[in-house]
């Protein structure tokens, strides 16, 4: 670069300034109030009166960065935030970490052991319970036998207390029902002792 041109340049910054100074004044002078506002015969400001026709535009020289055209004063501050709306890398490393967090914990407890405290055991004589079941059997077996027993023991008691009383004739009037009791009796009685055989047949077997 020539120094012509990095005169030209250095000349045309030095115009801007200037030029900015100048708009900052003006600003300025506006702001101020007029001695003669409090008067209610003095004239109104010239402020809201239309630029003068020898006052340049200068809105091409301004950038715009650090001054509103539109408000002639320096800008304060941002209005929104400068990534509102936009996919910065911060936020899709936020995104990644979260899913890879999640991805973490899914695997931690898909690999988390067994608790063999929680685990629902067996009682500890289910195996006995199903040993002794088979007992059972030949013991109500016997259990069945014994009462057909007593049944009929107490059958034929009866009967002899009722001979002894009431005589033959009451005898052979009660024979039938007490009988027939007597021989279902007998029986049942021959009906357990064949169960309770073949139980203790099946003991052997095992």
């Amino acid at each position: 670069m020539s120094s012509t041109n990095l005169d030209a340049a250095a000349l045309a910054r030095k115009e801007r300034l200037a030029q900015l100074k100048s708009l900052k004044r003006k600003q300025a002078s506006l702001e101020e109030p007029s001695p003669s506002a409090d008067t209610p015969s003095a004239p109104t400001t010239s402020a809201a009166s239309p630029p003068s026709p020898t006052s340049k535009d200068v809105s091409h020289l301004l950038s715009g960065r650090n001054y509103s055209i539109v408000d002639r004063a320096p800008k304060m501050g941002f209005a929104s935030a400068p990534t509102e709306g936009a996919t910065t890398l911060e936020s899709l490393a936020e995104q990644i970490a979260e899913q890879t967090l999640e991805a973490r914990q899914a695997e931690e407890a898909d690999e988390k052991p067994i608790d063999l405290f929680s685990l629902q055991p067996k009682k500890p004589n289910w195996d006995l319970k199903r040993d002794v079941e088979k007992k059972l059997k030949v013991l109500e077996a016997k259990t069945d036998a014994a009462i057909a027993r007593l049944v009929r023991q107490g059958i034929e008691e009866k009967k002899k207390e009722k001979e002894k009383k009431e005589g033959k004739g009451v005898e052979e009037k009660g024979e039938g029902v007490e009988g027939d009791l007597a021989k279902m009796v007998r029986e049942r009685e021959k009906e357990q002792e064949k169960e309770e055989k073949e139980a203790e047949d099946m003991d052997v077997e095992e």
